[in-house]
């Protein structure tokens, strides 16, 4: 008897789409996007982060937050009392869905941080590690609770499904951003559950990822120096803290963060000029802990911008689209022409390129 072992090492469906004028796009766009990659995933995970989504509450922190039973709410929003001013709060709203029959509890916080909390300690410098803090502690301690999105004017839907029926489920229609990102799940080495889906955020960083981050030992035991807890069953966890760490906490420039993350060969900084050898070469000793190997395409959203970028030698695809103000990414170039038939720009960005697309700056 003769047989050969099949894999698909190249699942997974990103999505994203930025207007750099800050002109708000409606949800179904990019659930159309995505939805076009429906035979990249298998139904076991699709989500969505919205840029510009909450103007009424813009200085707030939004906590999204996913509960498995009523006792874990109850202790999480008790630790939230004692730290933080809640000015609104209620249920995420969804809509039932055929495709998505059971779901956790989902909920929404608007949130205020208390200058007086208990929890306040001398090495805490500011608000957005207080952030940090209530995310890993709720987490890693408060059993059946996760907080899976905690950034400002922005939020995360994800969940269990195809993408365009998480969409739905979650009554995207409803949103208007100005960037999106999306993302259909194919799960190779992890768990296909709630927490697990993509985009997974930190702050105002979320992130999409294709492929497999087999640096992922190396990358968790690095973030656990800087006291980030790594608990969510799943390799792409660790990007977003890498992000807040080398481009927050460490206020790296954005281009050499992204060069720690997809780092030159070696071979190439022999090339390069005396100056640009010496910084590269700083950079893969300094942070080598940090450095992501393995096939990856990423799309990483933030309050000001849209990033992409792939691994050094871009083992997934990724494309890139723009017409007038709106820029486009994605997995597959036809998702892109679902959307925007005809773009004034499509390009392939090179291997361990970034892709960087910025907001113009707000006008008050």
């Amino acid at each position: 008897m003769s047989w050969r072992y099949e894999k698909d090492i190249s699942g997974c469906g990103l999505a994203g789409i930025i207007n750099t004028r800050r002109e708000l796009i409606n949800g179904k766009v990019i659930m159309k996007s995505i939805a076009l990659q429906h035979d990249r995933g298998n139904g076991l995970g699709g989500g969505f982060a919205a840029y510009g989504i909450y103007p009424d509450y813009k200085d707030h922190y939004a906590f999204h937050v996913m509960f498995e039973h009523e006792k874990c709410r109850h202790e999480f929003e008790h630790y939230l009392k004692i730290n933080y001013q809640i000015d609104r709060e209620e249920l995420i709203p969804t809509r039932t869905h055929p495709k998505v029959p059971t779901h956790p509890i989902l909920w929404r916080y608007f949130v205020t941080i208390k200058p007086d909390r208990p929890d306040l300690k001398e090495d805490e410098i500011g608000d957005q590690d207080f952030i940090v803090k209530t995310v890993m502690h709720v987490n890693l301690n408060i059993d059946g609770a996760y907080v899976f999105s905690s950034g400002k004017n922005m939020g995360v839907f994800k969940g269990v499904g195809y993408p365009e029926d998480i969409g739905e489920f979650f009554c995207l229609e409803n949103y208007d951003a100005y960037i999106w990102t999306a993302h259909n799940r194919f799960p190779t080495n992890t768990p296909g559950w709630w927490g697990g889906a993509h985009p997974f955020a930190l702050l105002e960083w979320t992130i999409v990822h294709n492929g497999e981050i087999s640096s992922y030992g190396i990358n968790k035991r690095y973030l656990e120096m800087f006291h980030y807890t790594c608990s969510l069953m799943t390799d792409t966890e660790v990007v977003a803290y890498l992000l807040d760490l080398l481009l927050r906490k460490h206020n790296l420039p954005r281009e050499l963060a992204l060069k720690a993350l997809s780092a030159s060969f070696w071979k190439d900084i022999d090339k390069m000029d005396k100056r640009e050898r010496t910084m590269f070469t700083a950079i893969r000793q300094v942070y080598g802990s940090a450095a992501l190997n393995g096939p990856f395409a990423i799309l990483i959203g933030h309050n000001n911008g849209l990033i992409g970028i792939n691994d050094r030698i871009k083992l997934r695809p990724l494309v890139a689209a723009r017409k007038q103000d709106t820029y486009y990414l994605a997995s597959e170039e036809s998702s892109i022409r679902e959307v925007c038939p005809e773009p004034e720009r499509i390009w392939h960005p090179k291997a361990g390129e970034p892709v960087i697309i910025d907001l113009e700056k707000e006008v008050k």
